[in-house]
């Protein structure tokens, strides 16, 4: 567990604390192509409790972003069918980071550089705590799911694969 003002003050905890949203910060050892498996494992936690954030554009190469759980994959297809657009896919990292001043790997949903729309996985509200980024690699905030997608103003989605 990270001892108490020894984390980054990123832009994801400047709008956590705006937000007065109570989290728990993490460190773990981040390593490149590790996801969410290998940052639930250096935590100890279920891998489904860590939530990554995806950023997404739909065809008309409007950006958005979706939650969803670390151990599941989104349905693109299901995803573009609730937007009603043709489709949706994966930005490019450079894109990703023009969006939210986030690199890969330390994208957070909190204190994107631009307003986008937020999707989260429905069943993500139940979960009894949430591990989601930080805004910088290999750091996790643990937070409440409803209060954080509260404060987001998430759009709940069926978006598993």
């Amino acid at each position: 567990m990270t001892k108490p003002n020894d984390y980054p003050v990123t832009t994801a905890v400047r709008a956590l604390r705006a937000a007065k949203l109570s989290f728990v910060p993490h460190l773990y050892d981040y390593v490149d192509r590790g996801g969410t498996a290998h940052s639930a494992a250096c935590l100890g936690v279920d891998e489904h409790e860590v939530v990554k954030t995806i950023v997404l554009e739909t065809d008309a190469r409007v950006p958005l972003i979706c939650l969803q759980h670390g151990d599941q994959e989104i349905s693109l297809k299901n995803l573009a069918r609730h937007l009603g657009v043709k489709s949706v896919r994966p930005c490019e990292p450079e894109i990703a980071f023009r969006h939210t001043g986030y690199k890969v790997g330390g994208t957070s949903p909190f204190g994107t550089r631009k307003p986008l729309p937020i999707y989260a996985e429905r069943s993500i509200e139940a979960l009894p705590r949430m591990f989601l980024n930080g805004g910088h690699r290999g750091f996790l905030v643990e937070l409440d799911p409803r209060a954080a997608l509260a404060a987001l103003s998430a759009r709940l989605v069926d978006s598993r694969a």
